[in-house]
């Protein structure tokens, strides 16, 4: 895992803009769950997303791949990073707060963590990412509650699909390094989006039928948001991010987005969180800490 010990001050800007937008996506999905279906607006996501950032590549002359095992690849990496994670956590915002769903949300690193320990040669599990690991878990459990891992009511049921959601992330991240390293950033997304585009249709045809354009300003505005500025722009900003600073830098904005999330579901939709919720959110952030270094920084165990 790429680190770097210090920051610039352009590297926490722009890691405090994409924890603000990523932040604000949580709250605009579920307005537009007020009136579209889960599926559909997960279509309504990667599809206007692809579209932004094939603009982006054609504009900037990016070559275009043309190797079917390179689609092939992008196809997975659509249902890993896209599919199912959209799907599991737009339905699990049917049931649970905006806020609660950031928090597990930043469950997404420590599952990084632990599946590259096991599919990657080069990527073990030392003590200290073990410890990381384990007070990351630690802090899943309490944010959900130790009443509702065994409960299958809606509300746990909806935790336990975030959680899934980020262990899809945690396979797509493996999925990327392996099979689409040597690519540009830029284009991977678009052609992940663009195959993630491809699987949602016949998904939102089956199940919500055709979707309906005769929407509410403020849905529009919502797709807007989670499509173009919170997918498309906010990859680009990612990975603009990641080349900065590395990828154990950047999990921080894991850290920084569930704040923006809860503040924003407490003003514009009045919700309130369970002190077990920000208990775990805490624990989270101790074992996202300990993996990025940032505690026990001249750690060799």
């Amino acid at each position: 895992m790429q680190h770097h010990s210090t920051l610039p001050a352009r590297a926490w800007i722009e890691l405090g803009l994409l924890s603000l937008i990523w932040g604000g996506s949580f709250l605009s999905i579920r307005i537009a769950l007020d009136e579209i279906g889960p599926l559909t607006s997960v279509l309504h996501r990667v599809g206007w997303a692809a579209l932004v950032l094939w603009c982006f590549v054609l504009i900037r002359r990016f070559t275009i791949p043309t190797d079917p095992r390179i689609w092939g690849a992008f196809l997975v990496m659509g249902l890993l990073n896209n599919v199912i994670p959209f799907v599991l956590m737009a339905w699990g915002q049917l049931h649970i707060e905006t806020g609660l769903t950031s928090i597990l949300n930043a469950a997404t690193a420590v599952f990084g963590v632990l599946v590259a320990a096991m599919l990657l040669a080069d990527e073990r599990l030392t003590m200290r990412k073990a410890l990381g690991v384990g007070i990351g878990f630690l802090g899943v459990a309490t944010a959900i509650g130790l009443n509702n891992l065994v409960n299958l009511d809606l509300r746990s049921l909806a935790q336990w699909a975030v959680i899934v959601g980020t262990l899809s992330y945690a396979f797509a991240g493996v999925w990327a390094r392996v099979h689409m390293s040597g690519l540009r950033p830029e284009v991977a997304a678009a052609g992940m989006l663009t195959c993630s585009t491809v699987l949602m249709v016949p998904l939102v045809l089956v199940f919500e039928g055709p979707p309906q354009f005769d929407l509410s300003a403020r849905t529009w505005g919502a797709i807007a948001y989670y499509g173009f500025v919170a997918t498309a722009l906010a990859y680009l900003l990612y990975y603009r991010v990641l080349g900065m600073v590395g990828s154990g830098n950047t999990m921080l904005v894991t850290l920084l987005v569930a704040p923006v999330a809860i503040i924003l579901g407490a003003i514009v939709l009045d919700e309130a969180l369970k002190p077990q919720a920000f208990l775990g959110f805490g624990l989270l952030a101790i074992g996202l800490l300990i993996l990025n270094r940032t505690l026990f920084p001249r750690a060799t165990w």
